[in-house]
């Protein structure tokens, strides 16, 4: 397979020259206007942003790709599924909600919100897994099916399961119905070291579920209630929590690249990365903690395996920054180094079998060429 074009651009901008101008620039340099766009519905996935957190994309960067779809012909609308845990956007009239007070609406975006997965997360389409090893069939919001063509905008961050959450994330985890969500996170399920817990019960302020409860001072996981989520694993600061299957975090990676490839397979796709405000934890948190690294760019492709492997590769470049859990981690006398910015950020994470089984299973390749834009 040959290489695939990622293009990239950093920050930097002219006076009088806006940030989403040089994105649109960026957008238009890889190709989006080559999409036949005249006349289709054309969804485009992003994260509106848990309340409380203020790490998500501004709408700014929304609009500006709805317009680059209208100055096509094109018809947009904002989209993103229900959430597996309770939060702000568990049911679709929350998720507008909370959409709109994180300053998401028609007016600042110039296109309407859709949730892909209906009022109650049960409007979705079971679709075919082409090379699934992990699923045949893929449980995915009949609003993102139904568009014509499908364009993924996301904010490029850490995350306490899957590493990073990327193109990859978005698509297939955000996708996902919440029968979906379900689907993929259902491969294990955390348990409790009573010897490492502290009682903080920061877990159980992050669990998805109220699975966890307090008996002696000490946090247990009905493992009945859980869903498997791992929003408590990356909330212990004491490594107390852990996953009772060791390859349930690689498994949820391959699952999340096989739901990516039942949205994408045969129709025209679009790829928007920005590598900015990189929280160690995901949008879904109702706070962000500090930036692990600084702001580095702004990236497009048509292929989202390269795209991703793109940012991981600029990531690892980039100097962690010290106020940081990543760079707090690095600081500790006795703290064993991975050397990858994102292991040692969330220790318990796997990222890379996730690129590798979307490169098995034709997603796309993780062999790129990265043009650099000024």
């Amino acid at each position: 397979m040959e290489k695939s074009k990622v293009y990239f651009t950093d920050f930097r901008t002219a006076i009088d020259v806006p940030l989403t101008a040089k994105l649109q620039k960026l957008c238009r340099k890889a190709g989006i206007g080559t999409m036949e766009l005249e006349g289709r519905f054309a969804a485009i996935k992003m994260h509106f942003g848990e309340l409380g957190n203020l790490a998500f994309l501004r709408p700014n960067y929304a609009r500006a790709v709805a317009e680059l779809v209208k100055e096509n012909g094109g018809l947009p609308f904002l989209t993103d599924c229900n959430t597996l845990y309770p939060g702000s956007r568990k049911n679709a009239l929350e998720h507008l909600e909370c959409a709109a007070i994180n300053g998401f609406n028609q007016i600042t975006t110039g296109c309407q919100i859709i949730i892909g997965d209906g009022l109650k997360g049960t409007d979705d389409v079971e679709i075919p897994v082409r090379n699934g090893e992990y699923c045949k069939t893929a449980y995915i919001g009949r609003a993102i099916m139904d568009a014509d063509v499908f364009i993924s905008l996301n904010h490029f961050k850490g995350h306490e399961l899957t590493g990073f959450g990327g193109a990859i994330k978005n698509i297939g985890m955000g996708c996902g119905s919440r029968a979906g969500k379900m689907h993929q996170h259902n491969q294990g399920k955390p348990h409790v070291d009573e010897e490492l817990c502290r009682g903080c019960r920061r877990c159980a302020k992050e669990c998805g579920s109220d699975a966890i409860r307090y008996e002696g001072g000490k946090a247990f996981i009905d493992q009945e209630i859980c869903k498997g989520c791992g929003r408590c694993i990356g909330a212990c600061s004491f490594d107390a929590i852990s996953n009772d299957n060791s390859d349930a975090n690689e498994i949820l990676g391959c699952k999340m690249a096989e739901y990516t490839q039942a949205v994408l397979d045969g129709r025209q796709h679009f790829h928007i990365t920005l590598i900015t405000d990189v929280s160690p934890n995901c949008d879904c948190h109702g706070e962000n903690d500090a930036p692990i690294l600084p702001n580095i760019g702004m990236l497009a492709s048509f292929d989202p395996v390269a795209l991703d492997q793109a940012c991981v590769d600029l990531c690892q470049k980039a100097e962690p920054i010290k106020n940081s859990q990543l760079g707090e981690h690095l600081q500790e006398e006795h703290w064993h180094h991975h050397h990858d910015h994102f292991m040692d950020s969330n220790p318990n994470v796997r990222w890379k079998e996730t690129l590798e089984h979307a490169e098995k299973i034709g997603v796309g390749t993780r062999e790129y060429e990265l043009i650099v834009m000024k």
